[in-house]
This record gives structure tokens, sequence and C-alpha cells, in this order.
């Protein structure tokens, strides 16, 4: 039996398992896909929200705060990329000014820090590219930006090198109490913990369900859709500008990322398939009306892909955590922010598994993580020196982005590590650039095949039955 069963291994997931993984347990993460990342925390807008926008006292607006607070000091423990660039919420009218002014006020109570409203002439100084339109804005500097997928992994590797055990692959079918703790059946067996944490994303109303049918929960998919831009779009803004809700609507956001591109969206569409990730064209057409509305000459042109997220929206607009049965404990209705959220998630969930099972802390617990390492960082003659050691540093295999084979090996090699195009992809770029992996694929297949020991037919765009190779030409013939 295991201490404690974290189901879900997204961001919030991946938190409480590293946040665990600091007292002497026996924690395991199972996940229905194929690595960690694979939901909520692969699509969304990248942001660290200051925290003004929740609703002042609400669970949701704590831990908003904390963990945009506790993001800097974890970027340099755990080696992921993150930026404080700080946002803006822009107005664009006069009429709007006293729901900006209390935008701040609702900020301000819930302890943000640096809050101010600025006008436009410091508006346009420090945004060239802001709207006409654009009367004030309100200034956070503690806002920020990361990449979602190099928080996920740092937590989740971190995790494991403090011996969390990660099952992907394993869908959740079931779950009942048993003496001592709760039985969770799989597709591929049951499995016994003392402690349950459900932190199933769009999924998590059905396991809360279970456990607590006279408290139901409805958590509905409410899809984003977005565009990313190239490169060279990457500087049209500096900071992360939002639309403050008004007479046009809630509006959408546009930003830098951490990897230097544009980032435009989302919409907010409720719909009742959980996996439906698929971009519609009015969900884009409402992107581009909506973008203009702020930020003015977005070169949506340079777009090199578009995508959708599902997050997990609960109609009571609050994150629920707490244990809501003996041994069973809800991480549930975490949509935004609960990426900027998921360091003080981590931490409080621990604490409720800590004080339900009375654990108590390892005295060897590694808090920190290296990540993999960029070449690119590198000065000339240390470059030079790593390639003259390993030269697979010297083996460019993504163009778009630079991404050498060492890097790609690396990744395979991680604890959890990549098994797919879309793992590689996602810890290392290879496929994120222009090209969308229109090059790269054969080569990442290839090594892939070789670092994994499998044939190249069993290789996976992002693991099921996503298989690249369905069949040779000699067997047609």
């Amino acid at each position: 039996m295991y201490d404690s069963i974290i189901i879900g291994a997204g961001v919030s997931g991946c938190a409480c398992a590293r946040e665990l993984s600091r007292y002497s347990a026996n924690i395991l993460v199972v996940e229905k896909e194929e690595d960690v990342c694979c939901g909520t925390s692969k699509a969304n807008s990248a942001i660290v929200h200051a925290g003004y926008d929740a609703a002042h006292g609400s669970l949701m607006a704590r831990l908003n705060v904390e963990g945009s607070r506790r993001m800097p000091a974890l970027a340099k423990e755990l080696d992921f990329a993150y930026e404080q660039c700080g946002s803006l919420v822009v107005c664009l009218s006069e009429e709007d000014r006293p729901a900006l002014e209390k935008l701040y006020e609702n900020g301000v109570a819930n302890g943000v820090e640096g809050l101010r409203i600025i006008e436009r002439d410091e508006l346009v100084l420090m945004e060239p590219n802001i709207a006409d339109s654009a009367v004030a804005a309100l200034w956070a500097p503690t806002g920020g930006i990361v990449c979602p997928f190099g928080l996920t992994f740092a937590l989740a590797e971190n995790a494991a090198k403090n011996g969390v055990a990660f099952r992907f692959d394993t869908k959740v079918t079931g779950l009942h109490p048993i003496k001592g703790g709760w039985a969770v059946e799989t597709d591929g067996g049951t499995l016994e913990a003392r402690c349950i944490v459900n932190a199933a994303g769009v999924y998590a109303d059905t396991l809360h369900n279970l456990a607590d049918a006279a408290h139901p929960m409805k958590i509905t998919a409410r899809r984003g859709d977005y565009f990313l831009l190239d490169h060279t779009a990457g500087q049209h803004v500096r900071h992360t500008v939002f639309q403050l809700p008004g007479k046009y609507g809630k509006g959408v956001l546009v930003t830098p990322t951490v990897h230097g591109n544009l980032l435009v969206g989302p919409t907010a569409i409720d719909v009742d398939d959980k996996e439906a990730t698929a971009t519609t064209a009015a969900g884009l057409d409402e992107v581009r009306t909506k973008s203009g509305l702020a930020v003015k000459d977005i070169p949506l042109r340079q777009t090199i892909t578009s995508f959708a997220g599902l997050r997990a929206h609960e109609a009571r607009h609050d994150f629920f955590i707490g244990e809501i049965a003996p041994g069973f404990v809800d991480c549930a209705a975490i949509e935004s922010p609960g990426l900027s959220s998921a360091p003080a998630i981590g931490a409080m969930v621990a604490g409720i598994v800590r004080d339900s099972l009375h654990l108590k802390e390892k005295a060897d617990f590694d808090p920190t993580r290296k990540g993999i390492l960029d070449p690119k960082t590198l000065d000339f003659a240390a470059r030079a020196e790593l390639i003259r050691q390993n030269p697979a540093y010297g083996q460019i295999i993504c163009r778009c982005e630079s991404v050498t084979e060492g890097e790609i090996i690396d990744a395979i090699r991680r604890t959890p590590g990549a098994r797919s195009l879309d793992g590689v992809k996602r810890r290392t770029r290879a496929g994120m650039g222009r090209c969308q992996a229109g090059f790269c694929s054969p080569r990442v297949m290839e090594i892939l095949s070789r670092e994994l020991g499998v044939d190249q037919s069993e290789i996976t765009k992002s693991g099921g039955g996503s298989k690249i190779i369905v069949g040779t030409n000699k067997d047609t013939l």
C-alpha cells in the first residue's frame, strides 16, 4: 500500500508530488497519458499572474499571490525559464476607469505588491504598440511569464529525484474506500493507498463525486484558442498586456514568451467534450478581432501555429482544496491562475496530507534540479569545449530552434524522460519553431528509437495510438 497516490501529472499534481517528496513516504503519481504535462498544463497562457484579479478572500486569490511570490526563488532552485516582465491591464475608455480603479483596490486588498495605475503617456513609453484608444492601465510589476512545460518537468524531475514514482498510460476507472485507505481501480490493475490526492484536471469532478456523492461537483471544460507567433514578432510587446473587461467584453491577452515568441489569446468557450482541444475558425477569428483592441499592428501573418487548451472551470470560480473524506484530498477546479498558484497549491496539499498521515520530514531532501543544458547559453570557448567532450552537442537536429542531439539525448534519459516526439519537443523545443517539426521529426525519431531500444514504427507523436509510421513501402509491393 502506498502512503499517497496522486491522480494526475499536470502542474498541480507534480507540485503536490514535489512538496510531498520532502517527507518520508511512499508516493506514486498516476497519469492516464504517456507523460507529465499532457492536459491543461500543456496549453495555457504561460502567465504568472500577479494576483489582482481573483476575488478578495477567495482561496484562489491567496494561493495566486503566494504562488507568484514563490516563483522567482523556485525558478532558481529548479532551473526553469521564468521572467518577471510585469503585466498591464489596459483601460480603453474613460467610462471604464472606475472598473480599473476597482481592480487596483482588489489587488491591494489581495496583497499584490507595487500595483499602480499609470496614464497614457507612461503607458505608451512602456508599450509603443499600445492601441490609440488606450487611456490608462493597471501596472503590476510582479507579473511574469514562465515556460509551463519547463515548470512541470522541473517539479516532476525533482519529485522523482526525491523518491516519487510515476506510472503513465494508466487510466483510473474507479475508486472506493477500504480499511486504512482507498483502492484505486485502473486499466492496469488495482492500487491501494492510505491517502488519495485528486489532481485530475477537467476530470477531477468524476473522482470527487466517487468519493463524496453527497456533495457533487461539476467541472466544465472551457476551451481557449491561441495564436503563437514567430521569434520575429517576439518584441511586439515587452510586458503581458491584458484588456480590462468593459464595453468590448473581456478581451484577450498579448504577451511575449520566455522563449522569444509572441502569444495571443485565449477565447473562453465552454464545451461538453473534455478532450475537445481542436481550434475552431470562429474561435481564432475572435482572437484576431479582440487582440487588436488593446495592441495595434499585431503581425498575425507571422503565426507559426495555433492551438487550444481546456481549463477546469467550476461555477463558483474558486479552487477546491481539502480533505473531503478520510484520506481523500481534493485538488480540484484548478483553472487560471492555477499555473501561477502551483507552488502554493503543492505546499497546501502536501501540508494536508502530511497532517492526515502524520508524515515526518526527510533529512536528505534535495530541493534542487538542473535543467537540460542549452549550448546556446554558453560562450564560444565553453561551447567548443563541450562539443569536444561530447560531439552530440555539436550536431544540430532542430534548425529552427538550434536544438542539438545532446539536448535530446538528455531529455530522453531523464526521469521521467521523453518517450515521444511531443515529449522531446516540450523538453527541448525541437519541433517548436517555424517549420513545426517538418524537418527534424525523422531525426528525433531515430534518436528516440536508438535511446529507447525500440523500432521506429513504435515511436509516437504523443503516446497511445499516435504512431508516426504505419507501414513500409516494401510491405505493399
